[in-house]
C-alpha cells in the first residue's frame, strides 16, 4: 500500500507544493505567489487550502507529514528566521502554523539541505552513507550527509559552503564577507565573470556582445560556450577551476562517497563539468584520489525541489 506526504518549496516569488508517493512520483502539484503575501498565516492557511484540495483530488486519506524546503529554515526549531527574500519578516513558527492546520508532523530545513535529502531518498545516493551536495542556483547551497545523517550543526545552519571563502578579498558577497565560492560559481557569479572578462577583452565580438549586459543571463553564456564562443568556453572553464577546488576541500572535512551538483548552472552539461572535474583532481588529496565520483543529481529537474523537500519527513 503506497503512503504520502506532502513536499513544499518556498521561493522568493512562488511556493510550490506537491503530492509525493513513497517512490518518489510526484503524483500532483499546485502553487501560489509567495511575494503577493505579507501576513505568513494568511500564506499557511492558502497553501493548507492548497494542500487539501491535493489530498481530495487525488483521492488520498491520509498523509505522512509535511516537508518544507524554505529561506533561512531551521531543521531544529521548525523556522524560518529572518528570510531576505521574503515579504514576512523575523522569525516565523512555520512547523506550528502548519500543524495548527493540519495536525500532522512537519520538517522545515533550507533548500541545499532539502535538497541532499532528496537524493538520499528519491535519487542518484540511495544506498549511500556519505555524500555532498551542491546547488548551483541565484547563490550556492550544499548539504553534508555522513554516516547516513545530514549535517545540521549546533545551529542547524552548518553546510553553508558556498559561504566559504574562495578568494580572499574578493567579490563582495550578500552575506557581507568578500570572496564566498557563491559570488563565484552561482548563476549570478557565472554572469559577473562573463561580463569582467568581455571588459577585460574589448575585441571579443561573439555572441554575449550582442546582448544587452543588463539582460545576460549565466544560461546565456552556457549556450554560447555549447555552440563553441571562445569567451562563454573560459567563462566555463575558469568557473569549473573555481568549483573543482571548493569541491576538493569538500572532500577533505567529510571523506564523502560522491558529490552531487544540480540547479541551472549544471545543466550547462560538460562546458562546466569537465573543467570542474578537471581542478577537482588537480587539487584533490592524495589520500583521497580514486575514493570520489562527481555526478549529476539524479532528481527530476521539474519535480527536484518537491521531492527534496518531501524527502525531509523521513529525517525525523
Amino acid at each position: 500500500m503506497n503512503t504520502y506526504s506532502i513536499g513544499i518549496d518556498i521561493g522568493g516569488t512562488n511556493t510550490d507544493i506537491g503530492l509525493v508517493r513513497d517512490d518518489g512520483r510526484c503524483m500532483a502539484k499546485k502553487n501560489l505567489p509567495t511575494n503577493k503575501y505579507y501576513d505568513a498565516s494568511v500564506y499557511v492557511s492558502d497553501i493548507c487550502d492548497k494542500i487539501k484540495d491535493l489530498i481530495g483530488e487525488n483521492e488520498v486519506t491520509a498523509i505522512d507529514g509535511i516537508g518544507i524546503a524554505a529561506p533561512a529554515g531551521n531543521f531544529y526549531t521548525g523556522c524560518i528566521e529572518n528570510a531576505t527574500n521574503l515579504n514576512f519578516k523575523g522569525v516565523i513558527d512555520l512547523a506550528a502554523l502548519f500543524h495548527d492546520h493540519l495536525n500532522v508532523p512537519v520538517v522545515v530545513s533550507n533548500d541545499a539541505n532539502a535538497a541532499a535529502y532528496g537524493e538520499l531518498v528519491y535519487g542518484g545516493a540511495k544506498g549511500m552513507k556519505h555524500f555532498v551536495m551542491f546547488t548551483l542556483g541565484t547563490g550556492v547551497g550544499s548539504g553534508i550527509v555522513v554516516d547516513g545523517k545530514l549535517v545540521h550543526g549546533k545551529t542547524g545552519g552548518a553546510g553553508e559552503l558556498g559561504h566559504a571563502i574562495l578568494i580572499p578579498e574578493g567579490r563582495p558577497c550578500g552575506c557581507g564577507r568578500k570572496g564566498c565560492l557563491e559570488t563565484y560559481t552561482s548563476a549570478t557569479g557565472i554572469r559577473r565573470t562573463a561580463l569582467e572578462m568581455m571588459e577585460a577583452i574589448p575585441d571579443y565580438d561573439g555572441t554575449l556582445r550582442k546582448v544587452d549586459p543588463k539582460e545576460l543571463t549565466s544560461k546565456m553564456v552556457g549556450d554560447a560556450a555549447k555552440y563553441g564562443d571562445p569567451l562563454a568556453i573560459k567563462v566555463f572553464e575558469k568557473t569549473g577551476y573555481w568549483l573543482g577546488i571548493a569541491l576538493a576541500n569538500a572532500v577533505a572535512f567529510s571523506g564523502p562517497e560522491a558529490i552531487f551538483l544540480m540547479g541551472g548552472p549544471v545543466k550547462a552539461g560538460e562546458v562546466l563539468l569537465k573543467p570542474t572535474r578537471e581542478s577537482f583532481k588537480k587539487h584533490l588529496c592524495f589520500v583521497y584520489d580514486g575514493s570520489v565520483d562527481i555526478r549529476v543529481s539524479e532528481l527530476p529537474d521539474n519535480d527536484a525541489a518537491i521531492l527534496g523537500a518531501a524527502a525531509l519527513t523521513k529525517a525525523k
